[in-house]
């Protein structure tokens, strides 16, 4: 994995001229010429298909920006030419994707990084197989520890993390509860379902896993006074581990379902994180459709259905509040006691990505809208705006610093033409020319950024102009 990560960098150097070392691109000013591909070499992808290189040419034909047209060519394929590791064990498709220059895969990353891949499966064989490889593997990965939000592909490689407590199993990177973790697995299997009406992948093993995703979700409403999940980390900076004794801080049972963590890997504040159980609202109705008409289990698919609602009523009792200046808003994290925190975390799922990752009958326009207009102003303690650009940033990367994936879904949720097009105005001024999205940048020096390699990041801004392509093609001829 690491060549891989070296020819990105390389690729990067051979189109800019200029070395690479952390954040060291600087004073940049690129020319018409420097607009060449960015991607490894076809024999140096690690996955390849048809549909996705058809697809990225007609695209390209209605952008008229040529650093548009480069910034897309470089991003959407950029989970299929680095992150993939595919092959066929055992007769059935096995996909491993890890999240770009972390040698590991996380179920929530590498659901979303081919996500959007998905229309295109039913006229590219290999591209539909991937789905399957990667449905299978994270199928396994559930098995082997639902409570785990990383894992490596080789089942018997220990963790650098080995010293956290407790200790995890050989083939856990991480063993960080996130509810979204099982959610996204969910998603996958679903959303493949529906676009290609397959059903071969819903075999024993996926049946045995989402009954213990079920089950571990059940767990963490913490109805029976508890959890058995806890979480230290020792070798390292002490604020990983949640507090009291790596069980995080108490909640009441109202329904809700508790989080040790964020989808940023960060601790939660107060375990309730709400847009984690919305998601889960949506999962478990997903759920309940498949076993209802697919497996023939209408005992189970009534159990998730029931859960989903249970799970849904306490979000609009436990979750809304009356803001000063907005209106009803959503809460990011509660405790089912009355304690709330107004922030967001531009992962997804987040509070802004509601409207791009659920469906709408989960949840209220209105509060969802008034919710938006507060993530997106300066009362949100963590909206930055500086010389470079401005954005939502969150905890993970410290202050000042704007996730380029906010500016995405900002764009993707909105329905104001202008907005849209400043969105991607900012992306275009912030990749620091080197024709990638990162992880974050300063709010005031687009230079000083972090992850020269994101793999979701890239595939999400592809996923981003595809959506205008299809929408608004007129927006990329106005760029």
């Amino acid at each position: 994995m690491i060549s891989r990560r070296k020819f990105v960098q390389d690729s990067i150097l051979a189109t800019t001229g200029v070395t690479i070392m952390g954040n060291s691109l600087r004073g940049f000013a690129l020319k018409p010429q420097d607009f060449k591909s960015n991607r490894p070499l076809p024999s140096q992808r690690t996955f390849t298909s048809k549909a996705i290189e058809d697809i990225i040419i007609k695209v390209k034909q209605g952008i008229s920006n040529p650093e548009l047209s480069w910034l897309f060519e470089n991003c959407f394929p950029n989970t299929l030419d680095t992150t993939v590791d595919f092959e066929i064990i055992d007769g059935k498709p096995d996909a491993f994707i890890i999240t770009g220059d972390i040698d590991a895969m996380w179920l929530r990353d590498s659901t979303a990084q081919i996500w959007p891949y998905l229309p295109f499966v039913n006229t590219d064989n290999k591209l539909k197989d991937l789905f399957k490889g990667l449905i299978n593997r994270q199928t396994q990965c559930i098995l082997l520890d639902p409570y785990a939000n990383a894992f490596f592909k080789d089942l018997t490689r220990v963790s650098e993390w080995k010293d956290d407590r407790p200790k995890q199993k050989p083939g856990v990177h991480e063993r960080k509860w996130e509810i979204d973790s099982l959610c996204y697995a969910i998603r996958l299997a679903h959303g493949y379902y529906k676009e290609t009406g397959d059903i071969s992948v819903f075999d024993s093993q996926w049946d045995q896993a989402m009954r213990l995703a079920v089950q571990t979700l059940e767990t963490e409403q913490r109805k029976n006074g508890g959890t058995p999940y806890y979480f230290e980390r020792v070798s390292s900076n002490s604020t990983v581990t949640a507090p009291f004794y790596g069980k995080g801080r108490p909640v009441k049972a109202v329904g809700l379902i508790a989080s040790s963590f964020r989808p940023s890997d960060d601790g939660t504040l107060f375990p309730f994180l709400i847009p984690s159980n919305l998601f889960a609202v949506e999962a478990l109705a997903q759920l309940s459709e498949i076993y209802k008409e697919v497996v023939g289990d209408s005992e189970f698919s009534k159990r998730c259905a029931n859960f989903s609602s249970e799970v849904l009523r306490a979000i609009n009792r436990f979750a809304i509040s009356e803001h000063l200046d907005y209106g009803k808003i959503y809460a990011y994290e509660v405790d089912g006691f009355g304690n709330k925190v107004f922030i967001d975390d531009p992962n997804i799922p987040s509070l802004i990505a509601m409207k791009y990752l659920i469906h709408g009958a989960y949840y209220n326009t209105e509060v969802y809208n008034n919710t938006r207009r507060y993530l997106l102003s300066q009362d949100n303690p963590y909206y930055f705006k500086g010389k470079a650009g401005e954005g939502q940033g969150g905890p993970h990367a410290g202050m000042d610093t704007i996730w380029p994936m906010g500016i995405i879904l900002r764009a993707m949720t909105s329905t104001d033409d202008k907005e849209i097009v400043w969105c991607i105005r900012q992306l275009m001024r912030t990749h620091n020319g080197s024709g990638f999205m990162h992880e974050t940048f300063h709010k005031d020096d687009a230079s000083k950024y972090s992850r020269d390699w994101f793999a979701w990041a890239n595939t999400l801004f592809g996923e981003l102009i595809l959506k205008l392509h299809k929408e608004k093609p007129q927006l990329l001829q106005s760029i």
